[in-house]
């Protein structure tokens, strides 16, 4: 086991004044944001994607301070029912996957993302509960229609690029928020998919 730190809350410094603070206090891997909620200040693929001096650059940092990249994040919502919101996140991830192709990392966090109730939506619609009977048919259109066909054409994305985990953050908002959620898809799609272990989300929805 190896003590690893989203270097997000560090935005402020610098990728290698991070790095060389993190390695200070033991810190042995990062995760790295490139897109969607995390932002992209450490890792902006418009910098590093396809410019292999660039990627040569953040291997040689991470060397010198004996860090690890441990996964590469993107979190959006690619099920989203605006089109813009959904391409974005999407061109998030996948510039994620391409990164992390070329940095020989293997894993990448997102979120599953969330559908709205019907192909008219306008904003994601959450469902918890499976009464009354209209709960089951908006979960039935998410995840048959949505969710699980995406994430069957994006998994063969990834395969094709030599990464082996896609971690979600499981996150009230979206359908993959709990670990039964998350074994759902996971046994729909494939053993790609997994959980980014945040207790956090899952303590203040009471498990």
């Amino acid at each position: 086991m190896k003590l690893a730190v989203l270097t997000v809350p560090l935005y402020h410094l610098t990728l290698e004044e991070t790095v060389k603070y993190l390695h200070s206090l033991g810190v042995q891997a990062v995760e790295l944001g490139c897109g969607g909620s995390p932002g992209k200040t450490h890792l902006d693929p418009d910098v590093y994607l396809n410019h292999p001096d660039k990627i040569a650059e953040v291997k040689e940092l991470m060397k010198k301070y004996d860090m690890e990249i441990c996964a590469l994040s993107a979190h959006g919502n690619a099920v989203h029912p605006n089109p813009e919101i959904a391409a974005q996140a999407k061109q998030d991830f996948e510039n994620a996957v391409l990164l992390a192709e070329q940095l020989g990392v293997d894993t990448v966090v997102t979120f599953s993302g969330c559908p709205g109730d019907s192909p008219t939506s306008q904003y994601p619609n959450w469902v918890v509960c499976p009464w009354p009977d209209d709960f089951l048919t908006i979960l039935d259109y998410q995840w048959n229609e949505v969710l699980i066909p995406y994430w069957q054409k994006e998994v063969e994305f990834v395969r094709a690029h030599g990464v082996k985990h896609v971690a979600f953050e499981m996150h009230p908002g979206f359908c993959v928020y709990n670990p039964e959620t998350c074994l759902r898809l996971r046994n729909a799609v494939g053993p790609e998919l997994g959980a980014n272990f945040d207790p956090s989300h899952l303590i203040w929805q009471g498990m």
